[in-house]
């Protein structure tokens, strides 16, 4: 098994005609998919901002790669179950994919303290592993 960076999902995931290093790294990053590979978690949160920022999709689209990738039998996705329940909250509740990772990760901790108004306002909507509360 071998762990992949962003840039072989982003290549693997989005064919970008204009981009022409893109096009000659496709079939490379389409090799290195098909075997057994490992995502991290800062991998995953990486590609999201990649897609979402650098590729402008909306945040279906996001969810709907991500989940792909979370449904890919050769992948071991760190934390799946997690990334999964950050997913389901973003499409859900509105919430911003790291927000939602952030809290989903700290399942094992009593709150999760923010200045960020908005996403106590959403999270209390969301069912997440911990209350997001104010600081």
């Amino acid at each position: 098994m071998k762990a992949v960076d962003t840039n072989v999902l982003a290549r693997f995931f989005v064919n970008d005609p204009d981009d022409r290093e893109a096009a000659k790294q496709r079939a490379a990053a389409i090799a290195a998919m098909s075997g057994r590979v490992f995502v991290s978690l800062t991998v995953v949160l990486e590609f999201e901002w990649v897609l979402r920022g650098f590729y402008e999709l909306p945040s279906t689209d996001v969810i709907r790669v991500l989940r792909a990738l979370a449904g890919m039998p050769q992948v071991h996705l760190e934390a799946r179950d997690e990334v999964l329940a950050a997913l389901s909250a973003c499409e859900s509740h509105k919430l911003d994919f790291a927000d939602a990772l952030h809290v989903t990760r700290s399942s094992r901790c009593t709150g999760f303290v923010t200045f960020d108004k908005a996403l106590v306002k959403r999270a209390a909507k969301a069912t997440l592993a911990v209350p997001v509360e104010s600081a």
